[in-house]
């Protein structure tokens, strides 16, 4: 996400909420936050993450059974 990017109507969510709507743990979301995977603001020593950022995660997490370039015969 761009420094420039608009955030006036953005959802944040804390990182707990993060990993409830992930089904992970908190320190997956923290890894995911310092590794710069997930962009997140800091408030104070909090995290907050925009909605968005989280689904946009999702969706380039999303595994693609033919990515390995194996096809099933049948």
């Amino acid at each position: 996400m761009s420094p420039e990017a608009n955030f006036s109507n953005a959802r944040f969510l804390t990182v707990a909420e993060v990993a409830e709507v992930m089904r992970v743990s908190k320190m997956t979301v923290y890894r995911l936050v310092h590794s710069g995977e997930m962009p997140a603001v800091r408030f104070g020593r909090s995290y907050r993450v925009p909605e968005n950022a989280v689904e946009q995660y999702l969706k380039g997490a999303v595994v693609d059974r033919h990515a390995d370039g194996h096809t099933e015969t049948g």
